[in-house]
């Protein structure tokens, strides 16, 4: 019988009924291992697996001589895009982007109200047993948002804060879209113009080459000083040497970032110290939401039905281009 290895870090009995039930009846025995804790132990079988589920460390996989397809249970696949990792060059990637549409939204929704409501200096004062009130405050409502990435993320962000009464600018490769929570989608050769009316930059945007430092010095520079800059994809997209300029000169309002540049950001980065900044440890997705974990149990299973019938995976990763 062909077999699945599931390693991720969520798996519960209700999940576990659901994957044997469809493995099942595609034909497929599974084996199941905690990614926290069960790395060797998968290394010690990975040539029996046709199929993975999860994030097999890819350094491992040159002894998975039977693999055909890798399901991340990440959106992020830098790690497998190095042709050297795989035993054979036809092996199939997928990710799960689609899932953590949700919760990373809701994150950016988040701290897109802390920076507009002053909550980085409320918290600071209050720290310090201070009672202040500052003014003005600012509103979702009436705001102008360039969502810089319009997948999953970027698609989730702009109908809540469409629904919260912004207007929101997408901005893509293609510079289309179907999702009509935008007002308008522009390609990303067009992103220079609409920077200058944005109270808001937010970055959903993959690791790829063409996406490295794409909020260059220059495009900084080409905010409004009353914008914020919040980052969900991944730190190598922006300068953040000039990012951190900008936010101590105050040429920019704020920041809120989930990804930098290193991770963990070292003890002494001054990014820790920018003013009006929002950083968290790259938490904005993840598997700490339910939600998130049923959506990516679910898209493994459909993508499992249509590999069993000999089609390609949904999410199927072009691993030249990264995503």
């Amino acid at each position: 019988m062909k077999k699945i290895a599931v390693y991720v870090s969520f798996m519960n009995d209700a999940y576990r009924r659901q994957i044997d039930s469809a493995a099942q009846s595609l034909g497929f025995y599974v084996d199941y291992y905690n990614s926290n804790t069960d790395t060797e132990a998968l290394a010690a079988r990975i040539g029996d697996y046709e199929v993975i589920y999860g994030h097999a460390a890819p350094s491992q996989l040159k002894n998975a001589e039977n693999l055909r397809w890798l399901c991340t249970d990440f959106a992020g696949v830098e790690p497998y895009l190095d042709p050297a990792v795989w035993p054979r060059p036809d092996c199939l990637l997928s990710n799960s982007s689609g899932a953590y549409g949700p919760s990373i939204s809701e994150h950016i929704v988040m701290v897109f109200l802390m920076l507009l409501r002053r909550m980085p200096e409320y918290q600071a004062a209050l720290a310090d047993r201070q009672w202040p009130y500052y003014t003005p405050i600012r509103s979702i409502t009436g705001s102008h948002a360039v969502l810089l990435g319009t997948g999953d993320i970027g698609r989730n962000t702009a109908r809540r804060l469409k629904a919260l009464g912004a207007s929101v600018t997408g901005v893509c490769r293609s510079g289309r879209s179907s999702e009509p929570a935008f007002d308008r989608v522009v390609p990303t050769g067009e992103l220079d113009a609409v920077l200058p009316r944005a109270d808001v930059l937010i970055m959903a945007l993959p690791a790829t080459r063409e996406t490295v430092g794409i909020l260059s010095r220059k495009r900084i520079a080409l905010l409004p000083s009353a914008a914020f800059v919040i980052n969900v994809g991944r730190g190598t997209a922006i300068d953040q040497d000039a990012l951190v300029e900008a936010l101590q000169s105050r040429r920019l309002a704020g920041a809120a970032l989930d990804v930098m540049t290193p991770e963990p950001l070292p003890a002494d980065h001054p990014l820790w110290t920018c003013p009006n900044t929002i950083l968290t440890p790259h938490v904005s997705g993840n598997m700490s939401l339910g939600l998130t974990c049923d959506l990516d149990v679910d898209m493994f299973l459909k993508d499992l039905a249509r590999y069993a019938a000999g089609e390609l995976p949904e999410n199927l990763v072009d691993r030249t281009r990264g995503y």
